[in-house]
């Protein structure tokens, strides 16, 4: 035993490197622990938030062929439809279903529909509620899922109820893409009144 205490006693302990070396076998731990940590995030993914997606994905195509992708077409050309009592149709309830079943960035073909003066602001419309939507239904939206995700990760640490968030943000998501439409339609008549003004003194 006490031949064992020598040893030990005697073994040799190896120092950090310093100096040029020190500085490169920093860089190389480094190196290694970005791709440790993203391999962790995906590793939480994996386990996580794809399952999910897939779920829902499946379930929102279920849906699709239960409603009929023909009768989903006939909302878009009814919102085409001019009138102050069209504008929620148009940029709310119709930018809504889009992201929610056919989700980004497929949302936007709904935009055939409509006649050319409408288009900038349903498009402004449905750009704008990918991201509000991701709360409650992540599969509208999966490639930018850490926006939301970063938003709840600072309520979670203050204790807040995400669900409360999710309800929040989707509803507050709804009022500001109304709005965005109505004022992008807005600025598109005026513009194009003023192409056409423009192209008539022209000519």
């Amino acid at each position: 035993m006490a031949a064992n205490l020598v040893f030990a006693a005697e073994a040799p302990t190896l120092e950090d490197p310093s100096g040029f070396f020190g500085v490169l076998a920093n860089a190389a731990e480094w190196f290694i622990g970005l791709f440790q940590a993203g391999g962790e995030v995906f590793l939480g993914l994996v386990t996580g938030i794809i399952p999910l997606l897939v779920v829902l994905l499946t379930a929102v195509n279920a849906l699709i062929r239960l409603i009929g992708p023909e009768k989903i077409d006939k909302l878009g050309e009814y919102a085409a439809r001019p009138g102050l009592v069209w504008y929620p149709v148009r940029y709310l309830v119709l930018p809504v279903l889009s992201v929610f079943f056919l989700t980004n960035p497929m949302a936007y073909t709904m935009g055939r529909f409509l006649p050319e003066r409408y288009k900038p602001a349903f498009y402004d419309s449905a750009v704008s509620f990918v991201h509000p939507i991701t709360g409650l239904f992540p599969h509208a939206n999966p490639g930018e899922l850490f926006v939301y995700l970063g938003i709840a990760a600072g309520i979670t640490t203050l204790g807040g109820n995400l669900g409360d968030l999710a309800i929040r943000y989707l509803l507050v998501g709804m009022v500001v893409i109304l709005i965005r439409g109505i004022v992008t339609e807005f600025i598109t008549a005026r513009m194009m009144a003023r192409r056409t003004v423009t192209e008539g003194a022209s000519a």
